[in-house]
């Protein structure tokens, strides 16, 4: 009976010690030999690392083409580089002369046309090759036909006294729409920066602009009209707006409607009837215009 007793109190105290918390001090370590052991490494074989691509260095200096044409037969020989687009490559060719200008000019590499935006380098032209020469449909070449340069304005002094006026030669037609009958000059001065060389003489050149062939402003107003009483009376803008109001499920839609209206107008109403239509009717536009 006693065995049993102390059998029973053994078992309460190792419950009451388990159910204690357990603390560690700050300096515990646990023993090497509760620690986890830890998980080996599989021998996986690292992947070589990628080869380096060397990319090619862009070629330098110049190369010689030849571009050839069979109608007409021609032939041109330049000095390109290999980094120039083929519209640059064009613009060279059409400073050569006889050549074609270069909007009219097409190349041709082994029956494939070259395009403007891209370089030379990449279709792969080598020093001493050849492309084709042609010209777009429409276009009359002729080679004999060298266009002559613009003539060079001469620097030397006008004589005392005198000045250069340019006129139109024939004489301006009278316009019928209302406007300035007043043709506007312009003077070119000589720059201040501007000295003249031993034996010249800086002059103005007095610029006379020929106005007759501008297009006039828009239609100005034209009061007590039957057209112009009607469109500047506020009530015709609010009847309109109703209308549009009910044609249009949106307001929105309705008030761009009537703007475009409005805005065809205007040209024949003053700034007061702009500003006495908008009160009314409510529809503001851009800057309250």
């Amino acid at each position: 009976m006693a065995e049993q007793a102390e059998l029973a109190f053994v078992k309460s105290y190792v419950n009451t010690l388990s159910s204690q918390p357990v603390v560690y001090g700050n300096d515990y370590q646990t023993a090497p030999e509760n620690e986890l052991k830890k998980v080996p490494v599989l021998p996986i074989d690292v992947p070589p690392p990628p080869e380096r691509h060397v990319t090619e260095s862009a070629p330098t200096g110049s190369i010689s083409v030849t571009f050839k044409s069979t109608k007409p037969v021609q032939a041109y020989t330049l000095d390109v580089q290999p980094t120039d687009t083929i519209a640059q490559i064009k613009a060279q060719l059409a400073a050569v002369p006889g050549a074609p200008p270069a909007d009219a000019q097409r190349l041709l590499l082994k029956g494939k046309a070259l395009a403007d935006a891209k370089l030379l380098k990449e279709y792969a032209v080598k020093d001493g090759d050849t492309v084709n020469l042609m010209v777009k449909p429409g276009f009359d070449w002729d080679p004999s036909k060298v266009s002559a340069p613009a003539p060079a304005i001469s620097a030397s002094p006008a004589p005392e006294g005198e000045s250069i006026t340019l006129l139109p030669s024939p004489e301006p037609a009278k316009s019928s729409r209302p406007g300035h009958g007043r043709i506007p000059s312009v003077v070119l001065s000589p720059s201040p920066s501007l000295t003249a060389s031993p034996g010249e003489r800086l002059v103005d050149i007095p610029l006379v602009l020929d106005t007759s062939t501008i297009p006039a402003s828009p239609s100005s107003v034209v009061p007590d009209t039957p057209y112009h009483t009607t469109i500047s009376q506020p009530a015709f803008w609010e009847h309109l707006y109703e209308f549009l109001s009910k044609e249009f499920p949106h307001p929105s839609d309705a008030a761009m409607a009537w703007e475009d209206f409005f805005c065809a107008s205007k040209g024949n109403l003053s700034v007061s009837e702009i500003a006495k239509i908008r009160d009314a009717v409510g529809v503001i536009g851009m800057a309250g215009t």
